[in-house]
């Protein structure tokens, strides 16, 4: 299957993805104390970690929806980045840099497996992050450790906070579908969040 992107969705993508790393590296660097020469290296980081995650979890959204003979689109949401950035300068982030838009005739399964595949594609990068951590060894560039980390942390957290079961989130869909699948993807992303 050929995934299908228009101009203006790559944009709003770039946007997004520039936006949400943007902050996190502002947040990683702590924040209005910590902007300095570590900055552009955190911003790396942010990029390949948060980026990852956030452009995946959309992406397998879409792709998904598209399987299923759907239009879909990512669309950014400016004041959701707005205010990501801004807070950041204050140390934290909630992110909402915006989503997936759907239109099509589709059951109330096959929106619930659309929903789905976003947390499980964190829960996955999460535990490939996890995975890669074990084997890193002392002596590695610093920023190694932070792409593992991060890229641990913000995928299992991603996973979990989209599986609140209140609209918009991905939660409220999958329980509307089936709630044994939103207790297991929940019960899988808490314990990866909790306990790794």
């Amino acid at each position: 299957m050929r995934i299908k992107f228009s101009e203006e969705e790559l944009i709003h993508l770039l946007h997004a993805w520039a936006a949400i790393s943007f902050a996190f590296a502002v947040v990683f660097s702590g924040g209005f104390q910590g902007l300095g020469p570590d900055f552009f290296q955190n911003m790396l980081v942010a990029s390949v970690t948060v980026g990852l995650a956030f452009l995946l979890h959309e992406l397998a959204h879409k792709v998904l929806a598209q399987k299923y003979g759907c239009w879909a689109e990512f669309r950014k949401f400016n004041l959701g980045l707005i205010l990501a950035v801004v807070m950041s300068f204050f140390g934290f982030v909630i992110a909402a840099p915006g989503a997936v838009m759907i239109s099509g005739l589709i059951s109330n399964e096959q929106n619930g497996k659309i929903s789905a595949i976003g947390p499980l594609t964190n829960i996955v990068l999460a535990l490939l992050f996890f995975t890669v951590g074990i084997f890193i060894q002392p002596g590695m560039p610093f920023w190694v450790y932070l792409v593992v980390l991060y890229g641990f942390k913000i995928n299992a957290f991603l996973a979990f906070f989209n599986m609140l079961p209140i609209p918009p989130f991905d939660g409220s869909k999958i329980m509307a579908w089936s709630m044994p699948t939103w207790v297991a993807i929940a019960a899988v992303s808490g314990a990866i969040v909790f306990f790794l």
